[in-house]
């Protein structure tokens, strides 16, 4: 795998680092500010909607510009997120602080998984999306807990300067790894939004939000699950999302040659099996040894999920990639907002801490109808699954093959 994916990864580790870390700090950020915990849980809500907004459009109005270019300009826009809500001296402004770090949040992720497929030869591309996506779960095992005891020992501005050094290592990174890619010649707004209007696309973004909110409806509540229904300690929270962040690490391993070996199939099993050991975990939660496994597993199958999702987007808008993998990030976040609420709205229903399980595993079931209705659509159908990028230097086409479909 070429160096440039290692510069991928570590801007992916500083991204996934902050915006999971918010959610360790909500007390603290509260006590420091005046305000509650539920006020500050908009900190939340406004990295995710930096995200949707963003995604669109930052990718839009950076179609022209050469892929390293962009790629260092939107590290550069999340650092300057970061640092802004480290000084920031009030509530709102932290709140603006917050938007600023998740605008580049899914045009990053976007703009670098095409990045990752154009630097690999064909029929490594999922691979290589895979790498890049290893820097966010390893912020989830590493990044996210040491954020977190940081912040909690020296304030949390300290957190959030930490991430911006991250920022700054990344853009250094880039600049220095990632070879001189030109915009696509067939990125006007006018055809990316065409590629995005595709039916397949559209199925596929709706696979996103309702597969991975099943994720979510669980991941927003296990503290209080291992706390109330397994009988952990609140000390050992964090080594609990470690496991999950262990878990991610693994499907995401596994999510590369898989999809590339097989796209659709990757994707039907992934989702048949979050939906199962969400199930499962409805019952496993009552044992400590057997939780434990059971999170490790959701990780797993839940991350196993999201090469396939982006790979195919990608493949089905193949013309013009790169707002269909930016949406994608955006449908991953609507899933996080979707799947909380949804298990929130079951806990507020009094049906017991662990009913957010059987919520997730039946909006898992309803991904997998989707991604099959899909599938069976496109059965006959003429598809190259090629992601095809033509330079504006040379006019010389350069042709990525995609996962096999089959």
């Amino acid at each position: 795998m070429p160096l440039a994916l290692l510069a991928l990864a570590i801007s992916a580790f500083g991204i996934g680092t902050t915006e999971f870390v918010m959610m360790g700090l909500l007390p603290n950020v509260a006590d420091d500010l005046g305000t509650s915990v539920p006020t500050a849980g908009y900190l939340v809500s406004a990295y995710a909607l930096g995200v949707v907004i963003g995604a669109p459009l930052l990718t839009a109005l950076g179609s022209r510009i050469p892929r390293k270019r962009m790629l260092v300009g939107l590290m550069a826009v999340f650092t300057a997120g970061n640092l802004a809500s480290a000084l920031a001296p009030d509530f709102g402004l932290l709140v603006v602080g917050r938007l600023l770090a998740g605008l580049p949040h899914g045009a990053f992720f976007g703009v670098g998984a095409v990045v990752a497929a154009r630097l690999v030869r064909e029929g490594r591309q999922a691979r290589a999306v895979a790498t890049m996506f290893l820097g966010l779960t390893i912020a989830n095992i590493v990044g996210v807990p040491a954020a977190t005891s940081l912040g909690q020992r020296f304030g949390w501005r300290a957190t959030f300067l930490i991430v911006a050094v991250i920022g700054l290592v990344a853009m250094a990174a880039l600049a220095k790894l990632i070879p001189q890619l030109p915009a696509e010649e067939h990125t006007g707004l006018g055809r990316e939004l065409r590629a995005l209007a595709d039916r397949q696309v559209l199925l596929g973004l709706l696979t996103t939000v309702f597969g991975f909110a099943g994720i979510f409806a669980v991941y927003s509540y296990l503290a209080s699950m291992m706390t109330q229904v397994t009988g952990f300690a609140e000390g050992s929270v964090p080594l609990v999302l470690a496991l999950f962040g262990i878990g991610m690490t693994l499907g995401a391993l596994a999510a590369g040659p898989l999809t590339d070996r097989a796209l659709r199939p990757t994707l039907y099993g992934s989702l048949a099996a979050l939906a199962l050991v969400l199930t499962a975990f409805h019952f496993t939660a009552q044992v400590k040894w057997a939780a434990l496994v059971t999170v490790v597993l959701i990780g797993a199958v839940g991350f196993l999920t999201t090469t396939p999702l982006q790979m195919l987007v990608m493949n089905k808008a193949h013309r013009a990639p790169t707002l269909a993998a930016a949406s994608n990030q955006s449908a991953f976040n609507l899933a996080n907002a979707g799947g909380a609420w949804a298990g929130g709205l079951a806990l507020a229903a009094n049906w017991g801490w662990t009913s957010p399980t059987l919520v997730g595993a039946v909006l898992a079931a309803l991904g997998l109808a989707v991604a099959v209705v899909a599938g069976l659509l496109d059965r006959g159908t003429h598809d190259p699954s090629r992601i095809v990028a033509r330079s504006e230097d040379a006019g010389a086409t350069a042709a990525v093959g995609g996962s096999r479909l089959g």
